[in-house]
């Protein structure tokens, strides 16, 4: 499976770092409420970012291994979802990820 990512508010992150466990589906949403996390492909995330979290500064761009991940990986809908949660010391990369002056994202390559 190809690498995944996860559109993560930085306060969470930052939350997620100190608490040892990522625990947020999406955005307002925990993983108790949804049953699972939202993940992403490389090719979903600006897709998913201009509908959801358009012009907002403070985002984070979670990069993932799905061979590292705790939990399963199925995908619905076309999209990745993770059953069950983040810890942080599996994420491989986590970026600032900022709109453009439009409120939308760049692809991510």
């Amino acid at each position: 499976m190809e690498r995944l990512f996860h559109i993560a508010l930085r306060a969470d992150w930052e939350q997620a770092r100190r608490d040892g466990v990522y625990r947020v589906s999406s955005l307002g949403k925990l993983l108790d409420d949804e049953g699972f996390i939202h993940l992403s492909f490389g090719h979903q995330v600006k897709q998913v970012a201009d509908a959801f979290y358009r012009g907002m500064t403070d985002l984070v761009l979670l990069e993932l291994d799905p061979k590292r991940l705790g939990a399963a990986v199925v995908i619905e809908s076309l999209f990745p979802h993770l059953y069950g949660e983040i810890d942080p010391q599996v994420v491989e990369l986590a970026r600032p990820y900022r709109p453009r002056p439009d409120g939308t994202f760049e692809p991510v390559a």
